[in-house]
């Protein structure tokens, strides 16, 4: 990942003992140290590490020795909701795309149980560059034209992933090859079961979205690798060319499925309800392109038409409430009350959304 991390926490290998201002919980590098030596790792000097800040949901270290620097991911500390946090899934696939258009980080070493650090975590090497998460790190990309330049480079690395052949690089048993917009609306459904309040002001709304997305599920429009959760803040930029994307980053959601339903995610994530979610999020910005905007270069790019549109923006906007409404779940397993809490206050504006695209 690029270097943004703010206010880092620091601990030292020797004992795990603080040496900045707060824990880091999840990460024990005593025995992060002795993974790395068993399985082959080159090391030099103690390790060090700070927490990356930025997404909600898999926490993310920076991890460093005196001659290289790592990225470790692994679940959060509380509210795991299943499938949403696979570290095998997003190793995996790095690892595939390695020699592909895509650009990703190298990867390193994964551990798919508990043995090591108490939770999976996989470990990519460090790819230095921008990463771009609110307004004012998009505004200082330059002006709007090279800012409309970078969004035109994000979009066509969307469209290379997905024209790679899933078979070609190992990964065609990655996911089903069929039925995953069924999938997906049943998914999402049962995941707003698992993280929803009780007595929602939204459940009514909720069902009525799934009904009606249930009823209008189209054909796949073809089968590739989806990302999932595809933004500017998921990739790193070139430090001096922001027309050039390094990586791309959080593969957690990534699997095979209709690349639509991907771009349509894409485009969801511009509405102005995303910066409940997340913070001053830079692809909200309205210095980015429309989310018809951005459909339409997508459909440039990739050389498709968007039958059925209105279905996959309404799936986005369905995922994307739940992903909000899983967010509210997670802080609420960890001790925050419902009060004052704007991630769970996006829910009812998605869900309205949503149905709005499927009148």
């Amino acid at each position: 990942m690029g270097p943004t991390a703010q206010a880092p926490s620091i601990l030292n290998s020797r004992d795990g003992r603080q040496l900045g201002v707060t824990d880091l919980d999840g990460l024990d590098l005593a025995a992060l140290d002795r993974h790395l030596r068993d399985v082959g790792v080159p090391r030099s000097g103690e390790l060090r590490a700070e927490l990356i800040s930025g997404g909600r949901s898999n926490l993310t270290f920076l991890v460093s020795d005196d001659a290289s620097q790592w990225v470790l991911r692994r679940p959060p500390l509380h509210g795991l909701t299943p499938s949403a946090h696979d570290m095998a899934r997003e190793y995996r696939v790095v690892a595939a795309l390695a020699d592909t258009p895509v650009p990703v980080a190298r990867a390193v070493t994964m551990r798919n149980d508990d043995s090591v650090l108490g939770a999976p975590f996989q470990m990519v090497e460090y790819v230095p560059g921008r990463v771009v998460r609110h307004t004012d790190q998009l505004e200082a990309l330059g002006d709007a034209a090279t800012i409309e330049s970078c969004v035109d480079a994000l979009i066509t690395v969307l469209a290379d992933l997905h024209a790679v052949d899933p078979d070609a690089v190992g990964l065609g048993d990655f996911g089903k090859p069929s039925g995953y917009l069924e999938r997906q609306v049943r998914r999402w459904g049962s995941q707003w079961e698992l993280v929803k309040r009780a007595g929602d002001p939204c459940e009514a709304d909720v069902k009525l979205l799934h009904e009606r997305l249930a009823a209008a599920t189209p054909a796949q429009s073809r089968t590739s690798i989806v990302h999932g959760d595809y933004r500017i803040d998921n990739t790193i930029l070139d430090a001096e060319d922001p027309n050039k994307v390094v990586a791309v980053l959080d593969w957690e959601m990534s699997t095979l499925g209709d690349p639509l339903s991907d771009a349509a995610l894409m485009c969801v994530y511009r509405h102005p309800t995303f910066r409940l979610v997340h913070m001053d999020a830079a692809w909200a910005s309205e210095l980015i392109p429309t989310a018809d905007v951005l459909a339409e270069k997508y459909s440039r790019a990739a050389g498709v038409d968007l039958e059925h549109w209105d279905f996959y923006m309404a799936l986005a906007y369905f995922k994307l409430a739940i992903i909000a409404a899983g967010i509210s779940y997670r802080a609420r397993e960890g001790g925050a009350g419902d009060e004052g809490d704007p991630v769970g206050e996006a829910v009812g504006p998605l869900i309205s959304a949503g149905l709005a695209e499927l009148k």
